[in-house]
């Protein structure tokens, strides 16, 4: 599933590919990943348009116009893919924006569970207002208060999109078992150096799977390890532990994340 990484990734794909060259022309091959706008709709706003500096909030895309905003949200398996006009169209490309210069900025989603939008500003500011903060943005003082007000798991609220936006299973794993804490604890149990531990994992890894354009599996990494049945941890080499903990699937170290609840 595509999580903050992943979508300042396509961001810099929009970047590289689209900004500042005109829409063309937009394809639509599926209108199952259109929200609120039909085929016919997205072809007359955006074509003669130009892309402007696209930005990202949590696991949100906006990709400007001079015009309006195409609002991405990539769900379980979209992507964006740059490509050139030759190129043969993949099964699961479903929007394409061709752009000048012999740019094609494909919209691909095998499972369609989300897609993208066509909003003004103010329709913008109304899709995201339940959303929290970017993860990458959240002081600690406010990160700690926000786990100071919770009832809940810490994993839970990780990964709670409307109180820290951008986090999902593979980084709230991948920062629990860094911080040595078991994803079941309450949020509001931990103490300050727990706190402020957890804070400082969260934005470590953020910036090394930012840079990796993903959750990077790699074998220092518990991303690397939790696909496979008996691992052992990376850091201690304990088998790795696997259930279910506010409804996700979830990978922990028995002994790294000892269990103090």
């Amino acid at each position: 599933m595509p999580e903050l990484p992943d979508v300042e990734a396509f961001r810099g794909i929009v970047v590289s590919c689209a900004v500042g060259r005109c829409i063309e022309r937009v394809e639509v091959y599926d209108t199952g990943v259109l929200n609120g706008v039909s085929g016919r709709g997205l072809r007359r706003d955006l074509e003669g348009r130009t892309f402007a500096e696209p930005q990202r909030h949590g696991k949100w895309l906006l990709a400007r116009t001079d015009g309006p905003t195409v609002l991405l949200h990539f769900g379980m398996t979209g992507q964006l893919i740059c490509s050139g006009p030759d190129d043969p169209l993949h099964d699961h490309d479903r929007v394409v924006f061709a752009v000048t210069g012999d740019r094609q900025l494909r919209y691909r989603d095998q499972r369609k569970l989300k897609g993208l939008w066509l909003l003004d500003d103010q329709g913008v500011t109304r899709m995201l207002h339940d959303q929290g903060p970017d993860a990458t943005e959240m002081t600690r003082a406010d990160f700690e208060t926000l786990l100071s007000g919770r009832r809940g798991g810490v994993k839970q609220v990780l990964l709670d999109q409307a109180a820290l936006a951008g986090l999902g299973n593979l980084l709230a794993d991948e920062i629990l078992w860094r911080s040595r804490l078991h994803p079941a604890r309450k949020a509001r149990g931990l103490t300050r150096e727990e706190q402020g531990r957890l804070y400082t994992e969260m934005r470590r890894t953020l910036r090394s799977a930012i840079r990796a354009g993903r959750v990077p599996p790699r074998d220092t990494w518990l991303t690397g390890h939790r696909d496979a049945a008996g691992a052992p941890c990376p850091r201690c080499g304990e088998p790795l532990r696997r259930g279910r903990i506010g409804g996700r699937g979830t990978v922990w170290c028995p002994r790294c994340q000892p269990d103090v609840s």
